[in-house]
């Protein structure tokens, strides 16, 4: 059995000091528990089943990191839903495993990030599920299961958006990259980087393809005023409420 611990950092704000377990490849785990400690949290590590029950049995933790590549990791997910009934779980995994993660998801206890992995975008989403559970800090903030700009609303938990009171009936493609483009809001990202938040590393589209998807989505979400879905020509697409310049 391969299993990792280690010792609380002093927290890099004062502030977060929540529990974490990241479950999944020993490549993976180190890499991820790296970042969370320079972060100030308390975290443990597992890459294989058998450490993983090991940690869920002995300690409560905040929140749970699962690598969908880690062995039974939907099991393990369920198991520390039932061990301790509060921690949510945050999947690491590839765009084609999505379909499994949707009871999770619907449920509003679980999130997730597309690989390949991001370490700012994995603490945002651990500091937004644990802000959700109002672990983590004194203070509780509002709950939310998704992300907000404007008058743009995206709910993780139940898969839906809105622009004001309209609804938008989004595809799963368009629904994750307009996804990609909240979490990265005022960021221009090029059709390189979009190809690999939508449809992960291995799976790469074209040009046209890209463009094709930003035009759908863009005359669903920007049927009102202002405009949020920007082009920078030469450089690729952003999403916030400026048009800005060289953006169409």
């Amino acid at each position: 059995m391969h299993l990792t611990s280690r010792e609380k950092f002093p927290p890099a704000s004062g502030d977060r000091q929540a529990s974490l377990i990241v479950l999944g490849p020993a490549a993976t785990s180190e890499r991820v528990l790296e970042s969370l400690e320079l972060a100030g949290y308390q975290v443990a590590g597992a890459s294989t089943r058998a450490g993983a029950l090991v940690l869920l049995a002995a300690q409560r933790f905040d929140l749970v990191i699962i690598d969908t590549l880690m062995p039974d990791a939907h099991e393990l997910a369920g198991y520390q839903r039932l061990a301790d009934g509060s921690a949510p779980v945050l999947f690491l995994t590839e765009s084609t495993s999505l379909d499994g993660l949707c009871p999770w998801l619907s449920l509003g206890v679980a999130d997730y990030v597309l690989k390949p992995l991001r370490m700012p975008e994995i603490l945002a989403r651990v500091q937004v599920l644990l802000h959700d559970r109002g672990a983590g800090r004194p203070e509780r903030a509002p709950r939310h299961a998704g992300l907000i700009l404007g008058d743009l609303v995206l709910n993780d938990a139940t898969c839906q958006v809105w622009r004001g009171p309209r609804e938008l009936s989004l595809s799963p493609t368009e629904y994750r990259l307009l996804r990609c483009l909240l979490l990265h809001s005022g960021q221009v990202l090029s059709k390189e980087q979009i190809s690999r938040n939508v449809w992960g590393e291995d799976r790469a589209r074209t040009e046209n393809t890209i463009e094709s998807l930003i035009s759908r989505l863009r005359r669903k979400v920007d049927r009102e005023a202002p405009p949020l879905i920007h082009t920078r020509k030469g450089f690729g697409y952003w999403l916030g409420p400026g048009e800005g310049a060289g953006s169409q």
